[in-house]
This record gives C-alpha cells, structure tokens and sequence, in this order.
C-alpha cells in the first residue's frame, strides 16, 4: 500500500488514494478536512525531495504560482512542507488530458475543437504571463480537458525547477522534448514566446495527428528542433483552413522575433480566425521562412530566401514544400536549415579518393561537436552555472501608500496590494508581506504580495433606549461588546420595569471589541407608603375588597379562630396593623372569626317559653355591605326595604368607600340606596345566600 494513503498532512489534507504519477511528483486525491472539499496533491518524488536545494526552488516558484488565478489555469490553494515533505495543493479536476483525449479520438481533432482548445490554452497562457510566470513544459500532458469541454492548464513552474540541474534528455523527458523551442533545445535565454511555440506544437498536433519532429533518442529530436523544417499542416492535412495554418506556424517560427509578441497578440489572430475562417494574414515570409534566419551555431549565413511582401501564401512562402511522395519518408526526409540546394553549390574539383574520408571524418566530427554544445547548454548548464537569486526587501511597517511605486527600495520587484484585515497598526501600514523578507527567490518571482491594515476594528454603539434588559445585553453581545453585569436600577415614572432607562456610552459612539457597557434599568414608578387601613371588625368579604382597592397584596386570609366577641365571618386581627405604613404590593394577612367557641358557653337555663313571636320565625337578620366607591366625600345614605327605612346615616365615602347595613326578611328582597334625599341605586338582598 502506498505510504501516504491515509495519511493527514498539516493535521488538514487527507491522503484519500492515488491518481496519478509522473516524472517528478504523484498525485493523490485528498479532502481538506478545513473547508471540506476535495483537492489534488502533489508530492515531490522521495529521491527529487533529498536535494535541499530542489526542495528550495519548487517551494519558492510554486508559492509564486499561487497568485495565479484564472479559469483556464488549474487552481492552486496551498504551497506546503510537512516534516520536510514538499507538496501542493490543488483543485481537484473531474477530466482528462488533452493527450488521453486525443488519444481517444485518434490523435487527430477537426480544426473548430483544435481553435476551441487553443483558445483557451493561449488565455491561460496569457494571465500567466503577465505575471511574469513562464510554465516552459507546454504540452498535451499538462493540459486537463473538462466535461463541459473547458481546459485548464496545469503544472506551472514544475519545468522551471526541473530545467534547473535536473532534467535530461533520457527517455524520461521523451515525452516534453517533442514540444520544447528552440532557443530550450540550445539551452539559451526564454521568455514567454517560448511558451507561444510550445502551444503551436500543440495546435499542429491537434491538427494534423502528428508530432512535428520524430526521433529515437530526446537529444535527436532536440536537434531537430534547432535545425529541421517541419511539413506544413496542410500537407498532411489539406482540409485545415489557410489561416488556421498560418497562426499555427507563426507560432512555431524558429526565431523567436519571428513568432507572436505576446498571448494577446496570439490571442487576436485566433478570434480573428474565429470569426472569419477564410481570413488571410498579411506576413512577410522572413516570418515563417527559417533559411532567412542566421542561427548563433552556424558557421556560415544561408542563402534567404527572396523577399516578398503583399499577401502571405504558402506556394510561395514554403517552395520546400513536400510532395505527398517525400511524405511518406517523414521524418527521415526532413531537411537540415544547415543544407544547401545542391544546384547553389559549385562542383568541387577532383581531388582523389582520399577526400571522401577526409570529408565523412569532419562530418562526423562536426555532428559530435553540435551534440556537445545542445548537451552542454541544455542537460548540464545548470551544473556550471549557479541559479541567479534575488532578496526579497523588507516591507512590513511601511505605508503601502509611500513605497507602492519605491524603485530604490523594489528593486526589480512589484507590489501587489493583497488583503486588507483589521489590525492595532495604522490603516495602510503593511503588516504581512509574501515572500517573506530577507527571502532568496529565483528569477520569476518578481511581485511581492503585502497585507493590508485597516485599522483597529471599530463597532458603532447600537441604540438600546427603552430596550427590554435581556434583550439589550443579547444585542450587546452579538455585536461584539460586553454588558456590566449587574446593571444599575432606579425607579421611573414612564420607563417600564425592566427596560433601559439610560447606558453609556452613547449610540454611535465608536468602540473597538470587548468595550463595557453600562446600563441603567427601570424598577418602575417609586412607591409611595400610606397608613395601613383598618380592618378589624369588617366582613371577609369586605375586608378583601378594601385589600383591593389600596393595591395591596392579599395573604393568609383562610385562617379562623374562635372569639367570643367579634360576630362569625369578620375580622379578628390583620397584619399588618392598621395605620401601620405600607406600599402597595404589601401582603395582608387576615384571622377571620368563626364566633363563641361552643365549648366554653353555658348550658341554658330552663326556662319558661316565651309567649310565641309575632314575627315570623322563618325571617334572618344579616348585613349587607355596599360599595359606595363611586362617590366621594361625607354624604348622606339613606336605605328603605319594603317600605321601611332601615338606614340613614351620613358617611365620609373618600375614607370608608364600604357601607355596612343590617336588614332581617326572608326570601329575596330590594334595598333602595338614597344618596343626598335621591334615589342611588337598588340592591338586590338574598336573605340566607352565603
């Protein structure tokens, strides 16, 4: 089982199981336990991974890679070392290459895929660019094809590191050296363009379903690249429209002054193409035609072909051109740029036989002489030449303002304003810059991304007047502040028990995380004291009304005693005492009597009966108390049952709003109530009801 299957790196990356290996790196399917998300990781091969200085470079050039971010371009989240294990994070592509994809449609796509793909391929190429990144290993294998038939390209600066002392051109590098410039095959200085002719080996590819040059080793095919002429796409594939063709092996020019400035310029002609497929380029032949190039290794010029200017057409441009006959020996047939028409030569003069081997001994020696120089400047140049480093300047403290357009203290670098993020620094203070200061980093990192402080995080006070008290400390602490605990208490008139009456600090005021606040909250209206009423003597029922009335709480008032002097059903004694001070909401406890206690009364004396009663014994003597309430003052109160007065007194309602009257009947009776000499109201009597 692989070592790293189930595996947790930097306790987030989950090693799920392996997807991939190539020369450098495997790459495994891993979630990111984090974000919760499937990525891809790259792992650097064990025996890459010993060499520090390997390690060095693909960390720094891969960090660079990072910044980029585009759809075309696969996405990288996470630069990484883990107990000394290089590895990237990647997004996880659901796709194929674009080799298997050829691969499955037999090598060979029709021209409006091949646009479609290029395309894409040029833009992606493009934001890396002008980053200042040059991904150097453009080919078929690095670029993922999707299912919505997107492409993105992947493997960024992977071929920078490994063109830096460890590549070679063995059959390991087989695959990358069909695709590699010129000027990569010399071993001489890139740029972007070099990318251009890698894409435009591609698009012929996709075109025609053939590589441009073939060979039994990687050094031969290099050589090829420097010295051969490849068949035009349309020889093999005369479908192919004109124009399609021209941008294809402008591309592929051998010189690169001769190809694309730029993506953008690439770019231009492909949705030119796009829209007008019959389109035609006007380009000088000294664009395309590689016998007018004078090549750095040759010892003598070539004879250029003749100049010509107007509309570009191949007939004349290519007179190489092969015939389908000469195409069948492809490659063996492809014609060296050192070679000359045999009808531009002069006959040598006879010279014996000894010149024959006198000239096969310097070709051979010629060819090993070339070998060595491709094999100097490409396998080993990074053997005899150390990697040019720059280091990075210190920028944390600085106003990014101040130093954004610095050339002394940048140097060659850029600035990139990166995130913005609260901090105690002052606003537009770096505080975080990467790379990180004093860092040696190779040639293609040349921006440097800084963090931003805005300032000290700042909360405005929330208004919270009249606020419910939970409610108040509940919105304190979701916005970041902390309420004193406990608050203040006063009483108010208006404010609501329980609701702020005042806080500080005062609303939209600016407070940074954590800051107190101080809240004042209401009791309600003070409470005023007042003589405890008497009601001692009054009946249950009247004794709980005037308990009512005065806003008191009612208490204990089941409890009941014997008293041989208070009539059964008043009160016996309150608590508490009458005249005593209390607030409303005091609680009242009553005794209530339940009369003689019959244990202690005499037995009654014999008697003679009484003569027999007028009256008539069914009737039943008890007092009814009326609630005057609704007047106020000393009034007089006069009340008639059945005709009799039964009582009339004066009484001072505001002190005593109850009026206790004594009547005896039987059955239900009407009490008229007279107030001042008129008629009040009537009372309904029910003589033996509880």
């Amino acid at each position: 089982m692989d070592q790293y299957i189930g595996k947790l790196l930097d306790n987030r990356y989950e090693i799920l199981e392996l997807v991939g290996t190539g020369g450098m790196a495997k790459v495994y399917k891993a979630r990111c336990h984090r974000l919760n998300r499937l990525v891809a990781i790259k792992i650097l091969r064990e025996d890459l991974a010993q060499d520090a200085e390997f390690r060095r470079r693909f960390h720094d050039e891969s960090q660079a890679i990072a910044m980029l971010s585009h759809p075309n371009i696969v996405a990288v989240y996470d630069v990484s070392r883990s107990s000394e294990l290089e590895y990237i994070v990647m997004e996880l592509i659901d796709g194929i290459t674009l080799k298997q994809y050829m691969q499955k449609k037999g090598n060979k796509l029709n021209w409006r895929e091949a646009l479609h793909f290029i395309t894409q391929i040029i833009k992606g190429l493009g934001h890396a660019h002008s980053r200042g990144i040059i991904h150097r290993d453009i080919k078929p294998h690095n670029i993922m094809v999707l299912r919505d038939g997107s492409v993105k390209v992947s493997d960024f600066g992977i071929a920078r590191v490994a063109s830096g002392g460890h590549s070679t051109l063995t059959q390991e590098a087989l695959g990358s050296v069909h695709y590699i410039s010129p000027e990569q095959a010399r071993g001489s200085h890139i740029d972007s363009r070099s990318d251009l002719y890698s894409a435009g080996v591609v698009l012929y590819e996709m075109l025609t379903g053939r590589l441009p040059f073939e060979g039994d080793t990687p050094v031969s095919v290099a050589i090829q690249h420097i010295n051969s002429i490849p068949l035009s796409p349309r020889e093999l594939e005369p479908s192919i429209p004109e124009a399609l063709e021209v941008i294809t092996m402008k591309a592929m020019a051998p010189n690169p002054d001769n190809r694309y400035l730029s993506a953008d310029d690439m770019l231009a002609d492909l949705e030119e193409f796009r829209k007008n497929p019959n389109i035609n380029f006007d380009y000088s032949v000294s664009e395309f035609d590689p016998e007018a190039e004078l090549d750095e290794d040759r010892t003598r010029k070539v004879r250029p072909a003749p100049s010509r200017t107007g509309e570009r057409r191949y007939e004349e441009d290519y007179p190489q051109r092969r015939s389908r006959r000469q195409e069948e020996d492809y490659p063996q047939r492809r014609r060296s740029r050192y070679e000359e028409d045999e009808d531009d030569l002069d006959d040598p003069p006879h010279r014996g036989a000894i010149w024959p081997i006198v000239l096969a001994v310097a070709a051979v020696l010629l060819f090993v002489g070339v070998v060595a120089k491709v094999l100097v400047d490409t396998v080993f140049s990074g053997l005899f030449s150390p990697p040019v480093t720059y280091t990075v300047p210190d920028l944390t403290g600085k106003v990014y303002e101040e130093i954004k357009d610095n050339a002394d203290l940048l140097g060659r670098f850029t600035l990139i304003k990166g995130e913005t993020v609260t901090d105690d620094a002052e606003p537009g203070t770096i505080i975080a810059q990467d790379p990180k200061e004093g860092k040696e980093v190779g040639e293609t990192v040349t921006e440097i991304t800084v963090t931003i402080s805005g300032g000290p995080e700042i909360i405005p006070m929330p208004d919270i007047d009249g606020m419910e008290y939970t409610a108040a400390c509940a919105l304190l602490q979701q916005a970041g502040l902390k309420p004193v605990i406990p608050p203040q208490y006063e009483n108010h008139e208006t404010v609501e028990k329980g609701h702020i009456i005042s806080y500080t600090p005062l609303p939209e005021v600016a407070l940074s995380p954590g800051a107190e606040v101080q809240m004042v909250v209401s009791l309600g209206p003070e409470d005023k004291p007042f003589p405890m009423p008497e009601l001692v003597g009054m009946t249950k029922a009247r004794a709980l009304a005037e308990i009512a009335n005065k806003n008191l709480q009612q208490g204990n008032v089941e409890q009941e005693e014997y008293d041989d002097e208070v009539e059964e059903g008043k009160v016996i004694s309150q608590y508490p005492l009458a005249k005593t001070d209390v607030t409303e909401g005091t609680e009242v406890n009553l005794v209530i009597s339940l009369g003689p206690d019959p244990a202690t009364q005499q037995p009654p004396v014999e008697e003679a009966p009484d003569p027999p009663a007028v009256s008539d014994p069914g009737n039943i003597t008890q007092t009814e108390t009326i609630d005057m309430s609704a007047y106020s003052g000393t009034i007089n109160i006069r009340a008639l049952m059945d005709g009799a007065e039964v009582y009339n007194e004066n009484h001072d309602v505001t002190m005593d709003p109850w009026v206790d009257i004594t009547v005896t009947g039987k059955g239900t009776k009407t009490l008229a109530i007279y107030v001042d000499g008129g008629l009040a109201f009537t009372h309904t009597v029910n003589f033996g009801a509880p």
